[in-house]
């Protein structure tokens, strides 16, 4: 796909010998849980590029894409990686456009690809207002986008924000699904469902949120947001952020049969947390998970201090840890 395209130009600006596929390390770090190790070289993308946050990584043959939220640009960015390790240079490929009233800074990316058409759903902001926004692609790099956004808050619930959209397409239902958090226009306090059956037109599943924050464990008794949900066998799994408070968050992970409800949370979760001393020591933020065959691998943003980069983890084998 998008990897195709610009593969030989960035090969030229990584490191000779850095191109190959990683293996598991054998020892976990400080920070996680569950069978979860994190890359011992973390961060794996942003030091001198800023705050580099709340990504989407598409798998095409042997390369990864990645769109990313790019925080010094309030754009969205495009790299592309032999072993979702070592990235190549930044492509903006989707900027704030402040004349729409609602897209003075774009994050927070989702892309499916489907009938050979890149989609994007991903969230517009103002300082008081979040909503989502929807634009195509034919090359995952020039994208068209709706002037106006396919998602804003309407419900009480939502207050000012509708963001962080996961979208799939799911087949047996013939629809979109999207999972978004709604709230507070800083972090976002709970997830919502919606569906759709071109991805433009969307219809809430409910007035309320749909997966809420757990009293019941500190690590996450704050609020919960910015999910990934992937759609395996019977299950619906979400990997999610938690939080302790408004500056501490973790990774959880938990399964629904339908996606909605009578969600299961991983007895082991946090599966990812704040390493101490680390360049994560404050917070595990926005997972996106792929399966490649044999094991997960994980991207995350963590954050020290005020600068949030991208980290990743791995898991062997497809098992999570829950029972039958």
């Amino acid at each position: 796909m998008v990897g195709c395209l610009l593969a030989c130009t960035w090969l030229l600006l990584i490191p000779r010998g850095l191109v190959a596929t990683p293996t598991t390390p054998a020892h976990p770090l400080r920070g996680s849980n569950g069978g979860w190790v994190k890359y011992p070289q973390n961060p794996v993308l942003g030091g001198h590029l800023g705050t580099c946050f709340d990504i989407c990584v598409l798998r095409s043959g042997r390369l990864y894409d990645m769109w990313y939220s790019w925080r010094p640009k309030k754009s969205i960015a495009l790299v592309t990686s032999h072993d979702g390790i070592h990235w190549g240079k930044p492509i903006v490929v989707l900027g704030p456009d402040r004349k729409t009233g609602w897209q003075d800074d774009v994050n927070r990316p989702v892309v499916v690809y489907r009938h050979k058409l890149f989609r994007m759903w991903y969230t517009g902001q103002t300082r008081t207002h979040s909503r989502i926004g929807y634009a195509t692609s034919h090359d995952g790099i020039h994208w068209n986008r709706r002037a106006r956004p396919v998602l804003s808050p309407t419900r009480p619930w939502e207050r000012m924000a509708v963001m962080c959209p996961d979208v799939i397409w799911d087949r047996t239902a013939r629809e979109y699904k999207m999972w978004y958090s709604g709230g507070d226009q800083y972090e976002p306090k709970a997830i919502g469902l919606a569906v759709s059956k071109n991805g433009i037109n969307w219809k809430r599943f409910s007035n309320k949120p749909i997966f809420t924050a757990d009293k019941n464990h500190p690590w996450e008794q704050d609020r919960v947001t910015a999910c990934q949900v992937i759609q395996q066998g019977p299950w619906y799994y979400m990997f999610y952020i938690g939080f302790e408070n408004v500056h501490r968050a973790a990774i959880g992970l938990a399964r629904s049969r339908n996606g909605v409800d009578h969600w299961q949370r991983l007895p082991a979760n946090p599966i990812l947390f704040p390493g101490e001393g680390t360049w994560d020591a404050d917070a595990c933020y926005k997972p996106f998970a792929i399966y490649d065959g044999k094991q997960w691998r994980l991207w995350y943003n963590g954050r020290r201090g005020t600068l949030e980069q991208i980290g990743v983890a791995f898991h062997k084998g497809r098992h999570l840890g829950f029972g039958r």
